[in-house]
């Protein structure tokens, strides 16, 4: 089944606050973040998964991962809708 833009548009909901993604984050991947912070990423969203939080950042285009026990993937294989 195709879909159209808008009926895509009608399923995202409404951007989530930063805050909610940090608070979903464990203690090991906000020292990993901070570490990356200082390299010019940011924090795009947290995925739960089965594992753990999966924590999902980004320097212009290169996307990096860090894992729920703070372990950075600078090549992830991670595809993201447009």
């Amino acid at each position: 089944m195709v879909q159209t833009q808008e009926q895509y548009q009608e399923r995202r909901r409404t951007a989530i606050a930063c805050d909610t993604f940090w608070d979903a984050m464990t203690p090991e991947q906000k020292m990993a973040y901070y570490r990356l912070q200082g390299y010019g990423y940011r924090l795009l969203f947290v995925r739960q998964m089965y594992s753990g939080p999966l924590a999902v950042v980004a320097q212009h285009a290169q996307l990096a991962t860090i894992s729920w026990q703070g372990d950075v993937d600078l090549q992830p294989d991670v595809k993201l809708r447009a």
